[in-house]
């Protein structure tokens, strides 16, 4: 009795665990929902909810006895232009709360199916926490917001999809909900064809007849509306803004980005179109005969994305259900994919690809290149591969005493031996940059007279508390470099070269050579940098450059012009004000310390103990920082070295190292023995 009471101790603390991660995460949904309400109906009117208005304000295409596509405004099919007619006025009462709190009971009750058609089997944790988890997602998601924004319908056809698939019994129910859906969003036509190959023939004939029969009554309402839609425009192209706008996410809105007009344009767009949707179909078919109907699905949507005249960013939650396909063996490499694709529809591709000229077409065709991906190409694992319950575990380095108690507090987040995804990380590492530049940029009021006062203000009291320390050598620095050219000639360079060359090659190295150690200095160099943006956002900070009576030269940015409200002529593009700490000294100072730990020869060290030397003279003689910035950038360094030991103890090698000694220890004894 004794036994089972304590073994059923483990069982019950993880099950309050599990309730407790279930109550929070629930709690995380509800208050990105009351977030995307606020953020619609705080906006005042005329600027929300603009595709509604135009559909049933006083000079709504709704209202009028012409015909619903005079305006382009309205972008649905002839058939929900039927359906929402006799709903005007209701609609206009319901203008606010009401649509807005409907469209989240959409969301949510999607969320909800989402995560009951996840392949089984399923763990405990799975099946409790997957619900809010999707639900959350939804309300991150890119077209989700953009839906809530415009006041679009766009989470209908997805959620009669998945009740059709998952909820309603009975073929031709199933059916019934499949083309309604296609009779508002007529790409979903693609859904019968598996449903044949599927084996339910009945529901996919009754999709068919479904769209059918409401396309036909559409036309007999309203036969100059629909002649307009399905001949004029092509099923929708043309209307509610240019085809080769980049949100159009489809083929031909590509094609026309690649400035393809014309017969090619069309001929490519239809092989292109037809080559997608027979291998897409083939996948989804064999994933749906392997027990993974939501895979099916998603890669159905994913397929009408693509060959869709025109693709609108609220009508792109396809790509989101991508997210429950398995790809990789290896458990590094199995969040590649859900993360790509968390990222991909929840950011702007702004965020996600540097601003490059080269780079242009592919993030302008970001989120069709991931539907097309998983469509055709993404090798989703088999529920019959050994590797989709349980894939390769990661090494970890054993735990070992820390020098104080209770260290790492967070144990579960073990030292991995094994090299990281080289694509997650690079993906997560532009993602971190990105969110950091936008992060800084907005850390102060730096473009408007306040914030400038402030950072001024910052300024001499950093310079006070150097005259009292006598170390307020920026001024004589300055003006010393400033007439030897040479000398002024390298620190421009320097600082203008190094800041970013020095930590992107230490990174590469380690993750090439050493990949035990790169996980601890990238954990320690995360930290650092996330301390900063605190330091930027509580004391913005002028930097001696931008300070008017000190007399500092610009040597980098050139002369500045003090009588201008604007004189910090690159704060519309970086905060120039992101002063204390300095990341320039700080991230040269992490690259010093990282390379004198780990580098093998005693001269390797001292050069790379140099580049933080050389650094701090730098931004000192070019006057963009305080000698005290310097120290606050060390501070942030330390205390990241210092949180990656907290939290997760020794660095791996020197784990490993020690546990290796232990073992040669132990084979000596028994050797002695």
């Amino acid at each position: 009795m004794a036994n089972v009471e304590h073994s059923g101790r483990p069982t019950e603390a993880f099950g309050a665990r599990l309730r407790a991660a279930w109550l929070a995460l629930w709690a995380v949904a509800a208050i990105l929902a009351v977030r995307q309400v606020a953020a619609v109906l705080t906006t005042p009117s005329g600027e929300r909810l603009t595709d509604l208005e135009t559909w049933v304000g006083d000079e709504g295409v709704l209202h009028v006895k012409g015909s619903l596509y005079d305006s382009t405004q309205f972008t649905g099919t002839p058939f929900a232009g039927l359906v929402l007619k006799p709903l005007t006025r209701a609609a206009e009462a319901a203008l606010g709360w009401g649509w807005t709190f409907g469209t989240l009971l959409l969301v949510g009750a999607l969320g909800l199916v989402a995560a009951r058609a996840l392949p089984q089997p399923v763990s405990r944790r799975t099946s409790l926490l997957a619900a809010p988890v999707a639900v959350s997602l939804l309300m991150l998601s890119l077209p989700v917001r953009n839906t809530l924004w415009l006041g679009q319908t766009s989470v209908i056809p997805v959620l009669l999809v998945l009740l059709g698939c998952f909820v309603v019994r009975g073929e031709r129910a199933s059916g019934l909900c499949m083309g309604l859906a296609a009779a508002l969003q007529p790409t979903v036509l693609l859904f019968a064809p598996l449903l044949w190959f599927t084996g339910r023939r009945k529901a996919a004939l009754t999709t068919a007849g479904t769209f059918a029969a409401c396309t036909v009554l559409a036309w007999a309402a309203m036969p100059h509306d629909s002649h307009t839609y399905w001949v004029h425009h092509m099923a929708g192209a043309g209307l509610g803004g240019e085809a080769d706008d980049l949100a159009n996410q489809s083929l031909h809105g590509a094609l026309l980005r690649l400035d393809l007009t014309g017969p090619l344009e069309v001929v490519l767009f239809l092989l292109l179109g037809a080559t997608v949707t027979v291998l897409a179909l083939r996948r989804a078919v064999r994933y749906a005969h392997d027990g993974q109907l939501l895979l099916a699905v998603a890669l159905t949507g994913c397929a009408a994305v693509a060959v869709s005249p025109t693709t609108w960013q609220h009508q792109l939650l396809w790509v989101l259900l991508a997210v429950v396909g398995r790809v990789g063996k290896r458990a590094s490499d199995r969040y590649v994919w859900p993360v790509a694709v968390v990222l991909v529809t929840t950011l702007p591709a702004q965020m996600m690809l540097p601003h490059m000229p080269v780079m242009y077409p592919l993030r302008d065709n970001l989120v069709l290149l991931a539907a097309l991906a998983a469509a055709t190409a993404v090798p989703f694992l088999s529920r019959t591969s050994p590797h989709y319950q349980i894939p390769v575990p990661a090494e970890h380095a054993p735990q070992l005493p820390a020098r104080f108690r209770n260290i790492p507090l967070l144990p579960f987040l073990r030292r991995v031996l094994t090299r990281p995804n080289l694509l997650l990380e690079l993906l997560l590492l532009r993602v971190t940059y990105a969110a950091y530049q936008q992060v800084r940029l907005a850390a102060t009021g730096g473009s408007n007279s306040a914030g400038r006062a402030t950072a001024e203000h910052h300024g001499h009291l950093v310079l006070d508390v150097e005259r009292f320390l006598h170390i307020d050598i920026e001024h004589a620095v300055n003006h010393t470099v400033v007439r030897i050219g040479w000398l002024r000639d390298f620190f421009d360079f320097y600082y203008e070269s190094f800041h970013f060359v020095v930590p992107l090659t230490v990174l590469g190295v380690l993750y090439w050579r050493r990949p035990v150690d790169y996980r601890w200095a990238r954990a320690s160099l995360g930290f650092a940098t996330l301390l900063a943006l605190v330091g930027f956002w509580l004391f913005p900070l002028a930097p001696p450059r931008l300070m008017p009576t000190l007399g500092v030269i610009d040597t980098v940015h050139g002369v500045q012009d003090f009588s201008q409200p604007d004189y910090g002529t690159l704060t519309a593009l970086t905060n120039q004000y992101a002063a204390m700490p300095s990341l320039h000294f700080g991230w040269s100072l992490w690259c010093g310390v990282v390379i004198a730990v780990i580098a093998p020869k005693w001269w390797m060290k001292a050069l790379g103990l140099l580049h933080p030397f050389f650094t701090v003279s730098a931004i000192v003689a070019t006057g963009n920082h305080w000698v005290l910035d310097a120290v606050g950038g060390a501070a942030v360094v330390g205390a990241g070295f210092g949180l990656s030991y907290l939290f997760q103890g020794p660095r791996a090698r020197v784990v490993a190292r020690a546990a290796a000694q232990d073992s040669r220890e132990a084979v000596k004894e028994a050797a002695a023995g």
